[in-house]
C-alpha cells in the first residue's frame, strides 16, 4: 500500500531531520510511529502527505511515486481546522462536493453516525466540544472513502476520557472500510492502544531505531498486565537512546502469553 524508500530530508538551512528511513505499511494496517521531540516524526509525516519533498529517497502509494497530495489519502492534524461558517454536515461535506447531494446526504449521515454526531448535522462549529470538533474531523476525513489516512497527534489536546472515547470511535470507524492508518503521537499508550506495528524513530537526524509488532487483541484494556509490560518495553525503547547505535534494529514482538512475557 505505502513504502518509503530510503527518505532522507534535509532543510534550506542545513538541517538534516530525517536519513534512511525504509518502511511499508501493507493495506488496512495501523502502524504508529513516537519518539523523542525532535526525532522527525511530524518531518515524516508531511513528507508522506506530499505537505513537503524528501530530499532523498521516494514515497510511493500502490506503487506509484507520490510528488504531491493525492486524492486516495486523508489527513487528519491535531486541529479540528473546522470552517466555521459551515455546519457540520458541510464540513464533511467539504471534500466530496463533487458528488451528486443525494450521495453527500448519505455519506455523511453515514459518518456522522458512527461517530455519534447524527444530532448535531446542522450545529456551527462554535457550538460544539474540543471532542466534537475533533470527530467531525475524523468523519469530513473518512467520508471520502480514503485508502490511507495520516493522523498527525490529533488527540494530543484533549483530556484523557475524551481521547480514549475518541480511540473508540476511530477504531470503530475504521472498521468498517479498513484503511491504512499512520499516525504520530507522543502518548504511548494511544500507540498501544490503536496501532498494529509501532516504530520507533531516535537521533538527529531521525533514524527507524525498532519496529515492534503489537499482537494484544482488540479491544485492547489499558489495566491489563499484558497491555501494561508494552507499555514498559516501548518505554524503554523510546528512551533508549545511549545506545550508541542508529542502525535499525530488528522487528521485535512481545507475545501476550504469560509465560513468554515473563521472560
Amino acid at each position: 500500500m505505502l513504502q518509503l524508500d530510503h527518505i532522507g530530508k534535509q532543510f534550506d538551512n542545513g538541517v538534516v531531520a530525517l536519513a534512511g528511513i525504509s518502511l511499508h505499511l501493507q493495506a488496512g494496517e495501523i502502524v504508529t510511529l513516537v519518539g523523542a521531540s525532535g526525532s522527525g516524526k511530524s518531518t515524516l509525516l508531511r513528507l508522506v502527505a506530499g505537505l513537503d519533498a524528501p530530499s532523498t529517497g521516494r514515497v510511493l502509494m500502490k506503487n506509484e511515486p507520490l510528488s504531491g497530495p493525492h486524492p486516495a489519502m486523508g489527513v487528519i492534524f491535531q486541529e479540528p481546522r473546522l470552517m466555521p461558517w459551515l455546519r457540520v454536515q458541510d464540513n464533511v461535506c467539504f471534500g466530496i462536493r463533487h458528488l451528486p447531494a443525494e450521495e453527500q446526504a448519505a455519506r455523511a449521515a453515514a459518518v456522522l453516525a458512527r461517530v455519534g454526531l447524527s444530532k448535531f448535522a446542522g450545529a456551527l462549529p462554535r457550538q460544539l466540544s474540543g471532542g466534537m470538533a475533533q470527530r467531525v474531523a475524523i468523519a469530513r476525513a473518512l467520508v471520502t472513502r480514503p485508502a490511507l489516512l495520516l493522523l498527525d497527534e490529533p488527540f494530543s489536546a484533549l483530556d484523557p476520557f475524551t481521547k480514549a472515547s475518541l480511540h473508540e470511535h476511530l477504531l470503530d470507524v475504521w472498521a468498517d472500510a479498513r484503511p491504512t492508518l499512520l499516525l504520530v503521537t507522543h502518548d504511548v499508550e494511544e500507540a498501544l492502544v490503536l496501532s498494529d506495528r509501532v516504530v520507533v524513530l531516535h537521533g538527529h537526524p531521525g533514524r527507524i531505531s525498532q519496529t515492534l509488532r503489537v499482537d494484544l487483541p482488540r479491544p485492547r484494556r489499558r489495566t491489563s498486565p499484558e497491555f501494561q509490560q508494552w507499555k514498559e518495553r516501548l518505554l524503554q525503547a523510546i528512551g533508549n537512546e545511549h545506545s550508541g547505535s542508529t542502525a535499525q534494529k530488528p522487528l521485535l514482538s512481545l507475545s501476550t502469553d504469560a509465560n513468554a512475557a515473563g521472560g
